[in-house]
């Protein structure tokens, strides 16, 4: 006598079995997944993300090297500021430029009409940018203390400085980058807008200079915007506390700091989810 099973309950009723659905967090790092390898195939921009700022700080951490107190040297200083720069490059000005591009390209409309959750895709570049910004970062590190000596934070404290201002900074970077991506027209005219602006950000806004040698009205108008204040931030957590008193304000100002980036992301957040476009007819 032979045994026999039971056909699957979607064969006896004639029906083919159900798909099985991927969560939604899965959904979004296959997202993150196919963001990297489409980074990775662009070589000229990915070259560009990483060695820029590699450059700018071999660049100007060669040509001041003197010592801004007895505790720090140029290069420290600089160091802070050119992380706070890539996080801005990395998050604003990249995302600013090639959302437009997909957009003019259809990407972003063939995507809307897929059942896919459209999250899926903003979460998607957050990945894109968090990887490439702590690889950057950390390429960052090692050129800084292999060539030039810099110290790195030793302390738990100062590394959960450096975090929260770095994923607080980096989300509103993002975020605002794909809100102005809705003010630009075209793909094209994306980088004429958007890297002018970025650069005049970081020569007033202490990345490249000492922030106290900025005019006092450029001051003003730096610390509307989240690239000083990431720059002081990344300043409080790779800078001893003798350089406090250093700062215009005083101090570290991490209240005012966080406050900022805070009001940066929300905006940013509100803005796109209220005039996202998926196609370059609205």
């Amino acid at each position: 006598m032979t045994e026999t099973t039971a056909p699957p309950a979607s064969s006896a009723t004639g029906q083919a079995p159900a798909p099985r659905r991927r969560s939604l967090v899965s959904l979004c790092l296959r997202q993150g997944r196919m963001e990297l390898r489409q980074f990775a195939r662009q070589r000229e921009s990915m070259i560009f993300t990483f060695c820029f700022p590699l450059i700018m700080f071999t660049v100007f951490g060669s040509a001041f090297s003197q010592r801004l107190t007895p505790d720090v040297q140029f290069s420290q200083y600089l160091l802070a500021g050119i992380v706070a720069s890539g996080l801005m490059s990395t998050g604003f000005q990249s995302l600013a430029i090639t959302v437009p591009i997909e957009r003019d390209n259809l990407a972003l409309k063939r995507f809307a009409g897929t059942p896919m959750p459209r999250t899926v895709y903003f979460a998607g570049k957050i990945v894109l940018v968090v990887a490439t910004s702590a690889a950057q970062i950390t390429l960052l590190f090692l050129i800084a203390g292999l060539c030039y000596g810099v110290p790195l934070p030793t302390s738990p404290a100062r590394w959960l400085t450096f975090a929260w201002v770095g994923i607080l900074g980096c989300a509103a970077c993002a975020t605002v980058g794909i809100a102005l991506s809705n003010l630009i027209r075209s793909g094209r005219s994306a980088s004429a807008v958007v890297a002018p602006f970025a650069v005049l950000l970081q020569f007033i806004s202490g990345v490249y200079f000492v922030y106290g040698n900025v005019p006092g009205w450029l001051r003003y108008v730096a610390e509307l915007f989240p690239v000083k204040w990431m720059a002081q931030g990344m300043r409080s957590a790779l800078l001893p506390d003798s350089f406090a008193g250093q700062e215009v304000g005083g101090g570290w100002q991490h209240p005012q700091t966080a406050l900022v980036l805070a009001a940066w992301l929300l905006l940013g957040i509100l803005f796109s989810a209220r005039r996202f476009r998926w196609s370059s007819d609205g």
